[in-house]
């Protein structure tokens, strides 16, 4: 069974810093993209970022403040959020897909497995 874990959200002034973690199990962690997604109330699931080797990418909003990075040894992924701003609310949600996968890493569907988010909320 894969499973993946998301944990580190929480509350925080605009400003403020974030580390997310995403703790994948049942899967060869190396063997898979990963990939960041959020979504806020009423609005549609997007694309934050992900990471495989060789390739990183970000949404255009988060670039220079978010940093995406993973630890093969410890099948965890990270998204580190600074500079936060309050249109970066939402339920951040972890996800993978096989290496093999050649198109878009910006895709809802291109991911196989998904977390069931951490939330995360940043205040004025």
């Amino acid at each position: 069974q894969v499973q993946l874990v998301e944990s580190g959200g929480g509350l925080v002034q605009a400003g403020g810093s974030l580390r997310l973690s995403c703790a994948a199990s049942g899967l060869t962690f190396s063997r898979y993209a990963m990939g960041w997604f959020r979504q806020a109330p009423g609005k549609e699931r997007e694309f934050v970022a992900a990471t495989k080797t060789g390739r990183i990418e970000y949404q255009e909003s988060v670039k220079g403040r978010f940093t995406i990075s993973r630890d093969n040894a410890k099948n965890t992924m990270y998204l580190q959020m600074n500079s936060l701003k309050p249109e970066d609310t939402a339920l951040y949600y972890c996800a993978a897909v096989s290496s093999y996968y050649s198109g878009s890493y910006r895709l809802m569907a291109a991911y196989e497995h998904w977390g069931q988010g951490t939330q995360v909320t940043v205040s004025s």
